[in-house]
């Protein structure tokens, strides 16, 4: 009887005795980039376009309006990866290489990435797509964490192939650390996914896994599968006008944009659509159809991910992270820095799978509704993110949280996800304090500190966001405009003759955190590099 007793017993500690319940089970993370697309460009921002798998995900998960990048392709991707400013990171520009170490091009040795981060917790590491943090061999994913890696170590390339587009350049497409030709019938975008979906498949099944899925769509060149286009052949007949004041209303409607907002005036340097002619209208029609199809066929990959978690039966135990790298591209195809052939090739339609376009000024125009400025800038229209968080068991669903949070941010969330330590020392460096703030009180709807400031620079655009006030100088002016981003989201009225100790106070901030980042004034850096 008192052996019966203790046996009883016994299974009742095990079972009410948090010291001996099984672990809790780690969650996959996947953190999905698209790459300079604009604001409204996905359907749970706004957009026509048809990306059914990031509205659901959006609609059983979480919407941030107010995430923030850092304006461009390689500073954000260095932000990203480190939970640090990209000027910590050694990225403070482009992968340009300069003698300043905050500039030198490449990650740096004092940073980890968030696959070195989570590897210690117990985590297998893969990436699929745009890498442009480092072109050597000695600094390419495989080297900095990640397990295994497919895709593209620079910065654009046609979507078909690899060929080169500047004078001098190479473009390099890796399979881990070896240089991959691709084979006949190559799409970017769906061979990215590919390969991720392979590194899934082979991921041992008692261990977690960080997937990095970097698609390049629907960055320049405009290169789409006919199939997908085909779906958007009169889409765009309406012209920018109409569009961007449709997308600007269904934002209100979803709560992205407040009630009271104001859409931003068209750019000055775009004429009104009536008065195009019909030659000039059936290009941008183009353009936008090839350009819409980009991204729908981004979000067909990203379905195929999902539907490969559900096979792993690990579809409830993932968070996904979706988010750009900037806001839209104003950039065009040009003399000068691109070959003459592919400057030739810019002047065929873009539905033609020999182009290489872009959309320029009148497509970025209406990606980043209801904002101004683009990519490069520190406005709203250069680095606010449509972000996009899911996961069934971690991220409470349905919600839109107006509150400010930022690239660093995603480090320290996906190691807060994975119960993993930020590493002082790595390799026998000592590694830079992380700058980001946990999202995942955000995630479960609890108290959340948030961020005292934000910071901003690149090129010379600077900028630093405190509550809802925003600082913000376009280079190189380098005037400080002032905004309360709570009445006026689109920067519409400076503020800054109104509240000049505001101003004092802000830039004064900014000045102590440029210090600290080791931001070097622009001007003084292109005249170092004899720019």
């Amino acid at each position: 009887m008192v052996l019966k007793f203790l046996v009883a017993l016994l299974a009742l500690t095990f079972v009410f005795s948090p010291a001996l319940q099984p672990p809790v089970k780690k969650p996959n993370i996947i953190l999905i980039l698209a790459d300079d697309m604009g604001y409204s460009d996905i359907g749970c921002y706004g957009s026509e376009i048809q990306t059914p798998n990031l509205n659901e995900m959006a609609k059983n998960g979480l919407r941030m309006p107010q995430f923030y990048n850092a304006s461009r392709c390689c500073p954000t991707r260095a932000s990203l990866l480190t939970g640090l400013f990209q000027h910590q990171a050694g990225v403070g520009d482009m992968v340009n290489t300069r003698q300043q170490p905050a500039y030198q091009g490449y990650l740096n040795q004092h940073c980890v990435t968030i696959a070195e981060a989570l590897k210690p917790a117990g985590y297998k590491t893969y990436m699929a797509g745009k890498w442009h943090v480092g072109t050597k061999p000695e600094g390419w994913p495989v080297k900095r964490g990640f397990d295994r890696y497919f895709g593209l170590i620079d910065g654009a390339s046609s979507y078909f192939g690899k060929d080169p587009y500047r004078p001098n350049q190479k473009l390099t497409i890796a399979l881990d650390d070896q240089e991959y030709t691709p084979e006949k019938g190559y799409y970017a975008t769906n061979a990215f996914t590919d390969h991720a979906l392979e590194f899934m498949d082979q991921n041992p099944k008692d261990q977690p896994f960080f997937l990095y899925l970097a698609f390049t769509a629907p960055h320049w060149p405009l290169h789409a599968l006919p199939e997908d286009i085909a779906k958007y052949r009169g889409a765009y007949q309406k012209g920018w006008d109409k569009l961007r004041e449709e997308r600007f209303q269904r934002m209100k409607e979803m709560g992205i944009l407040a009630k009271n907002s104001s859409l931003s005036p068209r750019d000055a340097s775009i004429p009104a659509w009536d008065s195009l002619s019909e030659p000039e209208k059936k290009d941008w029609e183009d353009k936008m159809a090839v350009y819409a199809a980009m991204i729908d066929r981004m979000d067909q990959n990203i379905g195929r991910v999902r539907q490969k978690l559900k096979e792993m039966g690990q579809d409830q135990n993932t968070v996904i992270l979706f988010l750009s790298d900037n806001g839209a591209s104003h950039e065009n195809i040009g003399t000068g820095n691109f070959l003459p052939a592919i400057y030739e090739s810019s002047k065929k339609p873009s539905s033609d799978p020999t182009s290489f376009t872009a959309y320029g000024k009148r497509g970025a125009n209406l990606s980043n509704t209801p904002f101004r400025f683009y990519k490069h800038w520190e406005y709203e229209g250069g680095t606010a993110t449509p972000f996009v968080a899911y996961g069934p068991s971690i991220v409470k669903p349905g919600k839109v949280d107006q509150r400010p949070a930022h690239i660093v941010d995603v480090m320290t969330t996906c190691l807060d996800l994975a119960g993993a330590t930020y590493p002082k020392t790595h390799k026998g460096n000592a590694i830079t304090q992380a700058e980001g703030v946990s999202l995942v009180p955000v995630f479960r709807g609890t108290a959340w500190k948030g961020h005292d400031a934000l910071y901003f620079e690149h090129e010379g655009n600077r900028a630093v966001r405190q509550g809802d006030w925003k600082l913000v100088s376009e280079f190189p002016s380098n005037q400080w405009e002032l905004y309360n981003l709570k009445t006026d989201r689109t920067e519409l009225q400076d503020l800054s003759a109104k509240e000049p100790q505001r101003v004092k106070a802000m830039a004064a901030l900014y000045d102590t955190w440029a210090k600290r980042a080791g931001v070097i004034p622009f001007a003084e850096l292109a005249k170092a590099k004899g720019e």
